[in-house]
């Protein structure tokens, strides 16, 4: 029985996923791709135009996700140091829970490939940073930081440790586990 075209589309993103997840992060080509799904490669392109927009895909589905969570976070607590805390230890779970999104995230993925997707996901970083500072931000109004302190500064510092795990991570064959210290070290980050 044939898939339908919506469910076909997602089988080849996790499909994708899944490959990305192999430690050894060889490149996914399309003939590896159609192998893995036994199809033909002309039938993944009557899915998608491109290799690229494959990634765009995985790309969508780290936005939605990431950024779903983030207003939730948000929207739940009122508290901006809390916000900053929620935000960095669901990035931080959100490459452990996805490995092979992680490889996107760190560009290993990309290598290769269009040049815009690794400039959207420096718009993701972007957004992200954008986010910390305005949690940031409330947490200078509730006095939970210091009035004087630099919040550009400190999100992009935010920014710099959650990626940096994230290449740790990667880099490491997925062994090097993201949310390992995340206690001790979010008690530096904070600023306490």
């Amino acid at each position: 029985m044939a898939a339908k075209p919506g469910e076909r589309k997602l089988q080849i993103l996790q499909t994708i996923a899944g490959m990305l997840e192999q430690p050894k992060g060889e490149k996914i080509t399309t003939a590896a791709l159609a192998a893995k799904l036994d199809i033909s490669e002309a039938a993944l392109y009557r899915h998608f135009a491109s290799k690229a927009q494959m990634y765009e895909g995985l790309i969508e589905f780290i936005e939605h996700t990431v950024f779903g969570l983030v207003n939730k976070i948000t929207a739940e607590e009122s508290g901006g140091l809390k916000q900053v805390e929620g935000i960095l230890a669901m990035l931080l779970g959100f490459a452990q829970k996805n490995r092979g999104m992680t490889r996107v995230l760190i560009g290993d993925a990309l290598v290769n490939e269009d040049e815009r997707l690794q400039q959207r996901i420096n718009q993701l970083f972007d957004r992200i940073e954008a986010t910390l500072k305005q949690a940031l931000r409330i947490a200078v109004t509730q006095s939970d930081l210091d009035a004087g302190i630099d919040v550009g500064a400190q999100a992009n510092v935010l920014l710099c440790y959650v990626i940096g795990r994230w290449q740790l991570f990667g880099k490491s064959g997925f062994t090097r586990d993201p949310m390992a210290q995340w206690a001790q070290q979010w008690a530096i980050l904070s600023c306490k």
